[in-house]
């Protein structure tokens, strides 16, 4: 950064003065959207979709005096034409003539911001960045590119307040990092619509938040076609959602939907656990084929012929002839309830064809008829009966002959053992789903009738989703593009994926781009460097992560007193939090409501991030079960106990993937307190 001195306090109040202008066009372009009427449109229909543009446009120019409207500065020289400056921040902002004040991150002048580099400066000569302290300027800190750079070391490392605003301390919600993005994120974010990327991404390296980001650029490029067809982001739980629930609102964009895949695949409640291998079996990508075999089977081959009363005759549709038109109606590969619509009416069809013959001048309005008559809907009803999802998969649990039916050869007669229920439900309606039970629900509803699908969808945390809920997802943007977030490494499901071809096959996005991010710029070298120990026990071959911050960060590993590992937690919990910043208290699942009872005891104020549900407020301490840590990200964790998190799970492998989970969730400094020998890869040397 500039040394100070009195040329910068100039150019700094320069830009607050520029700042300060800004803001008043912004306040001019906001009271100019007030002043439109949308009474006046020529309708009331156009009125009322005019008031709705209005209203998004009004919250949309919504200043908010806690930051500033812009964060950097690029002055572009180009070799044909003047040279320019532009602010850039995270909206557009114009003067009174219609030219940019403040230009939105992503427009396409905003990339050579996130690019431009001494060796590909791409026309900047000069890159700037702010320093900001609720609202107002208080630093800049200039990157020469185009020609000699200054002497001094700061002008030619300029990464002094992207650092600060990294490392800067938050509590609650993720933030945006449209400050922060770096070249290789930004090629992600900016990538075509119509491109499926997959994203494997170490932890600290902002792969979340690339994903968010993506998002925003795609409805601001592509905005007409992404409103009308539709964006989704799925994350791995609530408390995930929860904590990224604010980076898009931030960024201007709220018509994007949020959904856990549980939430995504309601298909009923969940009533039933099950053993992990019977649920991995579920998830497996052969019960696809299994259902689809199961749903067609249901047709009946037709043995009787026809017969429709209308008026004193009886007219015929030969068995043969309709077992012509069933198989007809099955080979056009629609699902099997729209084949089965289309079916009255071409029975009817034939129907008219016998009148024609016996002279009769049938038109449209009796096809019409004989397709609703009650002899004609009974007749569909036995040679193509009506399904639904419960009663198909209900079917298949209870009945060990159905299901061998459908097996054929992809299911050995010991899964089929394991599929069937030891004591069935009496009815479709009384039985016992499982989690697992519901992606296999969803993939009989959309046999039934295909699922519409979306323009984009953002899915994190992939890693942990079986083929079978892949399928989900990816039948949910089959005619769109999807963004895939993850690490192989943070596997944490007996089912997790190993291998992102796989991955990418289930959600039917065979071409795509894979792109691997391991510079972490948000866990520091420490914290990566002790949990990267456990990397050749849970995930061989895979590269260890490598932290880019000049912050090594802390590490602290405290043995409980005699007085026990929650006590010993207080105490931690209690140094963490006495500076500003997030602190994560993460412990095994069956230890959160002793520790938060421990620090509710001695008075320390927290929150609880479970699985389903938080508050509504924002607290410096929050206590998080491992199970829903994946995806968080704290200034300061204490983790309580790490062997027990990791025995917590079906198996080793899952345990220390777990573990190294819960260890990465730190961006400053990490306590570990034990009372249970550590893992043997983190012991102490």
């Amino acid at each position: 950064m500039r040394s100070p001195d009195h040329g910068l306090d100039s150019e700094l109040a320069r830009e607050q003065a520029y700042l300060d202008d800004a803001r008043e066009q912004l306040a001019r372009m906001r009271r100019l959207a007030e002043s439109l009427d949308a009474s006046k449109a020529s309708d009331a229909i156009s009125g009322e979709v005019l008031g709705w543009v209005l209203a998004r446009r009004i919250a949309s120019l919504q200043d908010d005096p806690r930051t500033t409207l812009f964060f950097g500065r690029i002055d572009v020289d180009p070799a044909d034409g003047p040279a320019e400056q532009f602010h850039i921040g995270r909206r557009h902002v114009t003067d009174e003539a219609g030219d940019p004040v403040v230009v939105d991150w992503r427009a396409p002048i905003s990339t050579a911001f996130y690019r431009a580099s001494p060796l590909e400066p791409m026309d900047v000569v000069l890159r700037r960045r702010f320093g900001a302290d609720r609202g107002r300027l208080t630093a800049l800190e200039d990157e020469h590119l185009g020609g000699p750079a200054p002497s001094d070391e700061a002008n030619a490392g300029g990464g002094s307040i992207l650092a600060a605003e990294i490392e800067r301390p938050r509590t609650g919600p993720m933030r945006d990092i449209v400050s922060t993005i770096q070249p290789e994120q930004d090629e992600i974010v900016r990538s075509d619509v119509a491109v499926s990327v997959c994203v494997q991404g170490a932890p600290g390296t902002g792969k979340t938040a690339v994903g968010l980001h993506r998002a925003a650029w795609l409805l601001y490029s592509f905005r007409e076609r992404l409103d009308r067809s539709g964006v989704l982001v799925v994350g791995p739980n609530r408390a995930f959602l929860d904590h990224i629930g604010a980076v898009l609102p931030s960024l201007g964009e709220v018509r994007v939907a949020h959904a856990t895949i549980e939430t995504l695949l309601d298909h009923g409640r969940v009533r039933a656990d099950e053993p992990a291998e019977v649920a991995t079996l579920k998830g497996d990508e052969r019960l696809a084929t299994v259902l689809r075999r199961a749903v067609w089977s249901s047709l009946v081959r037709p043995s009787e012929a026809l017969v429709v009363p209308r008026g004193v005759r009886k007219w015929r549709v030969p068995a043969y002839e309709v077992a012509e038109i069933v198989d007809e109606l099955a080979a056009r590969g629609v699902r099997y309830s729209a084949a089965r619509d289309l079916l009255p009416q071409r029975l009817a069809h034939h129907v008219l064809l016998e009148m024609e013959r016996a002279g009769d001048a049938p038109d449209d309005r009796v096809q019409d008829a004989v397709a609703r008559s009650a002899a004609v809907r009974a007749y569909v009803s036995t040679v193509w009966p009506a399904l639904d999802p419960a009663g198909v998969l209900h079917r298949l649990w209870s009945d060990a002959a159905a299901l061998r039916e459908a097996a054929g050869d992809d299911l050995t007669d010991a899964e089929q053992s394991m599929l069937l229920w030891d004591k069935p439900a009496r009815t479709k309606g009384s039985a016992r789903w499982s989690r697992a039970d519901m992606a296999l629900l969803d993939e009989v509803e959309d046999l039934l009738r295909r699922e519409p699908s979306l323009g984009h969808v953002v899915l994190d945390e992939a890693q942990d989703l079986s083929p079978m809920q892949l399928r989900a997802v990816g039948r949910r943007c089959s005619t769109g593009s999807v963004t895939v977030l993850g690490d192989i490494a943070q596997g944490t499901t007996p089912w997790a994926t190993a291998s992102w071809g796989d991955a990418m096959r289930h959600l039917g996005k065979d071409e795509h781009d894979l792109v691997v991010l391991d510079r972490g710029f948000r866990v520091p070298a420490v914290v990566i460097e002790y949990a990267a120990r456990l990397l050749p026990l849970m995930a061989p071959g895979l590269g260890a992560p490598v932290s880019v911050r000049d912050n090594p960060g802390r590490l602290d590993i405290r043995p409980a007193g005699d007085d026990g590992v929650l006590a010993e937690a207080v105490r931690a919990v209690r140094t963490a939090s006495s500076t500003a910043g997030s602190v994560g208290v993460i412990a095994p699942d069956a230890l959160v409501d002793a520790l938060s009872t421990a620090l509710t005891a001695t008075d320390v104020s927290h929150g609880r991030l479970d699985r389903d549900h938080g508050d509504d407020e924002d607290h410096q301490v929050e206590v998080v079960p491992a199970s829903v840590a994946k995806g968080l990200e704290f200034d300061r964790t204490v983790v309580v106990e790490p062997a027990a998190i990791a025995a917590a799970e079906p198996d080793e492998r899952t345990g220390l993937r777990r573990l190294y989970v819960v260890l990465t969730r730190a961006v400053s400094e990490l306590t570990i307190v034990h009372a249970e020998p550590l893992p043997e890869a983190l012991s102490p040397s």
